[in-house]
């Protein structure tokens, strides 16, 4: 079982900036496919941004050229900074540690963007 501390949500103007961070409890850390996903309500959980063991990156064509993920293997820690948010941002973010077939999730953070 994998347990996280998920900060950095928050409200933002139109445009603003945030930085999410999630720490998570386990040993094995950097062996986890590392990712941000966000939900609003009605609607499926939508992948943001992941970053893989080796570094490699993936990101949502919405959030491209806006938002930047990276991980932390030592502190076993990954981020989202999230830069020019729009109100279709708004969501709860979901820090997610991915391996094999198994995924575990945190409580989310709330990101709310006003217009």
């Amino acid at each position: 079982q994998v347990q996280f501390v998920e900060s950095g949500g928050g409200l933002v103007e139109f445009g603003g900036s945030l930085r999410l961070s999630c720490t998570a409890s386990t040993r094995s850390f950097s062996v986890y496919v590392m990712g941000w996903y966000r939900q609003v309500p009605g609607k499926q959980r939508e992948l943001v941004a992941r970053v893989h063991p080796d570094g490699r990156t993936d990101y949502a064509e919405s959030v491209k050229g806006r938002v930047t993920i990276s991980r932390d293997n030592a502190k076993k820690s990954v981020y989202l900074q999230m830069n020019s948010l729009r109100p279709d941002d708004t969501a709860v973010y979901y820090c997610n540690a991915h391996i094999s077939l198994v995924d575990y999730w945190g409580q989310g953070t709330q990101v709310t963007v006003s217009s």
